[in-house]
């Protein structure tokens, strides 16, 4: 390939145009990905600090408890702990342990939401699981709505699988709710509720990460990324474009 324009000549190799054809829409992809994290932690940031004074009830959004994402909400009713678990590879402070959750019965209802109560420490006998107290009596319960994941990677049995054991398993590799619903036989919001720092009533550590940690930071790999699919042009153009002799 070679095209002459002036006294230029474009002639590329072979091998620098694949290159240069499979790097850019990588690093332009890679750099959507982070920008496109960065919006959604600002969107979420945005929900959050919007209304602050303002703490709906969950119970009047029932129906569709996804218009609160992201927002504080205060929940009435109490713990059901026969279907509680304990998700695990959970860091805090670089020590291993698990989130706890609960499900939670909404008051007046027949509805659950399940509540990540926060971390609690392992052991080094990761066999041996920590003993989690749990209020039994009515509570006011303030958290933050935010939607499960639903993009989950595991190794373990599929959920039909879990169904047929007898008895409840008590650690889980994911907060899976699909697998939930599978499991138990309570009918749950398609939401979980991060039990906020302020609430005394049987949380645990709650250093939830604000997103406004990190908006910056994704948007730096962001721009990085964007600046090495423009080197990578300017390279290959620098490497095959050349002066013709007068």
């Amino acid at each position: 390939m070679q095209f002459k324009f002036l006294h230029l000549e474009f002639k590329p190799s072979w091998l620098g145009t694949m290159v240069t054809i499979l790097c850019i829409p990588l690093f332009i992809k890679l750099g959507l990905w982070q920008y496109h994290k960065a919006m959604l932690k600002q969107e979420i940031q945005a929900k959050y600090t919007q209304n602050s004074q303002q703490v709906p009830e969950l119970y009047d959004y029932l129906e569709d408890p996804l218009q609160l994402k992201y927002r504080k909400v205060i929940l009435h009713g109490t713990f059901e702990t026969k279907y509680q678990f304990l998700v695990d590879n959970q860091i805090e402070n670089g020590n291993a342990g698990f989130h706890v959750i609960t499900p939670f019965k909404i008051e007046n209802t027949t509805r659950y939401v399940l509540v990540n109560r926060g971390w609690v420490a392992g052991f080094a006998e990761h066999t041996k699981l920590p003993e989690v107290q749990t209020p039994l009596e009515k509570l006011d319960v303030v958290g933050i709505v935010w939607p499960p994941n639903d993009k989950i990677f595991t190794l373990e049995p599929t959920s039909a699988d879990k169904v047929e054991k007898k008895s409840w398993e008590k650690v889980w590799q994911n907060l899976d709710m699909k697998k939930f619903r599978a499991a138990s036989p309570l009918s749950i919001l398609p939401v979980v509720v991060k039990m906020d720092p302020s609430c005394p009533e049987g949380g645990f550590v709650r250093n939830w990460q604000m997103p406004a940690e990190r908006i910056v930071t994704h948007l730096g790999y962001a721009y990085q990324w964007f600046g090495f699919a423009l080197a990578t042009l300017l390279i290959y153009l620098y490497l095959s474009i050349r002066k013709l002799e007068q």
